[in-house]
């Protein structure tokens, strides 16, 4: 057997044990004990989280260990000047490592209560056993006394956020080929979750804060803390506590607490409206009726000679109207309400190579929204025929 093979095998037997662990977890509300780490020793906590690795990771686990004396000296203590993110997990340092020669991430986590040791958990085993391009690369971790801390690569750009959401009027705004060059990426990042990985993980917290940018705008998925191992067999969804980012979640996640794949693909199409427009999915400065993004583009798309209107100002009209279609059509096959006639990711992808030119349709033509709709034949004809584009541009 090829090391190769062997190396798939072991993959996957060990995403199967994290999948059975959880699920044993869950039923048995041992997972609880995460949240009474704070009450054993430090020494038998580090012995616990370390030894919760090992038991589902196995030998997969490549991420280095590292002492928060080790942290504190490459980001100069945590020094406030190295402060260069901050969100509702914790905040985010630079750092630089000399043994390495490279730049790192240094993200301290908000520890309080169950939710964020679960979540250093999953990240730390869902990022040492998925390794895709479009996924952040997690180089270590750091689970001394009551420290959660993981180490990531360091992404030049920052977040898709920093530069398409209020973004200061001397930073120049990103054009439109790199919007879907970033949406492309961010989309085969999914796919691998969903279409590669075994059993799917089902991200659950896409949103242009957790999209991560390298010097040259390619894409990277971060913040694992709420993937969830996807449905396997003939089920076609899990039950889970409704969790993630308000204006993000598809709908019947958010009414039933019901999660798929399709209810990635749900926010994958907000945060391409999102790219489209340059507007936040909620944004209560507007007026209100444009301050929920999906309720204002609604109407607009079922009427052509208003798709210009969604374009981002800030884009001056510099980008192909029938590429601007095509967009619009993939944003809203994404954003239908029944989960079910939503594409497949992998549709999505393939649709978006047209439009940031990986499959030299650059300027857009039907065959994008063609890729859409192939494998999904009970999509809404009107949403179809309202968003086919003209044969003039």
């Amino acid at each position: 057997m090829s090391d190769e093979r062997v190396q798939k095998r072991s993959l996957k037997k060990s995403i199967q044990e994290f999948q059975k662990s959880i699920q044993e977890h869950e039923e048995t509300r041992t997972i609880a004990s995460f949240a009474n780490i704070s009450l054993k020793t430090d020494s038998s906590r580090k012995r616990y989280i370390r030894e919760e690795i090992d038991k589902i990771g196995k030998q997969n686990i490549s991420a280095q260990i590292f002492t928060y004396r080790d942290l504190s000296s490459v980001t100069d203590n945590f020094n406030s000047e190295k402060l260069i993110g901050e969100g509702g997990f914790g905040r985010v340092y630079k750092g630089r490592l000399d043994n390495k020669n490279i730049d790192v991430a240094v993200k301290q986590l908000d520890r309080n209560g169950f939710q964020g040791n679960r979540e250093f958990l999953v990240e730390v085993l869902m990022l040492s056993l998925l390794h895709h391009p479009n996924l952040v690369n997690l180089v270590g971790y750091c689970c001394d006394g009551d420290q959660r801390i993981l180490v990531y690569e360091y992404m030049e750009k920052g977040s898709l956020e920093d530069h398409l959401l209020d973004i200061s009027p001397d930073k120049k705004p990103l054009d439109w080929n790199t919007r879907m060059k970033i949406a492309e990426g961010a989309a085969r990042g999914l796919e691998y979750l969903h279409e590669t990985a075994n059993p799917p993980v089902i991200y659950r917290d896409f949103k242009a804060s957790n999209i991560l940018l390298d010097k040259e705008y390619n894409p990277k998925l971060s913040d694992f803390g709420l993937a969830k191992l996807g449905p396997t067999g003939d089920k076609s969804h899990v039950s889970t506590r409704v969790m993630g980012t308000y204006g993000y979640c598809a709908p019947e996640y958010a009414l039933t607490g019901q999660l798929s794949t399709k209810s990635d693909v749900y926010s994958f199409g907000v945060v391409f409206l999102e790219i489209i427009t340059g507007r936040r999915v909620i944004d209560n400065a507007r007026p209100s009726e444009e301050q929920n993004l999906i309720q204002w583009a609604q109407p607009l798309f079922k009427d052509k000679k208003k798709f210009h209107l969604m374009a981002d100002p800030l884009l001056e009209g510099h980008y192909p109207l029938k590429s601007l279609y095509q967009a619009l059509a993939i944003a809203a096959m994404c954003l239908q309400e029944e989960a079910s006639v939503r594409p497949l990711i992998s549709d999505v992808v393939t649709a978006l190579e047209f439009l940031s030119g990986g499959n030299g349709g650059g300027d857009g033509d039907d065959d994008a929204e063609d890729l859409v709709n192939s494998k999904d034949q009970g999509t809404d004809d009107n949403v179809h025929n309202n968003l086919e584009p003209s044969n003039s541009s």
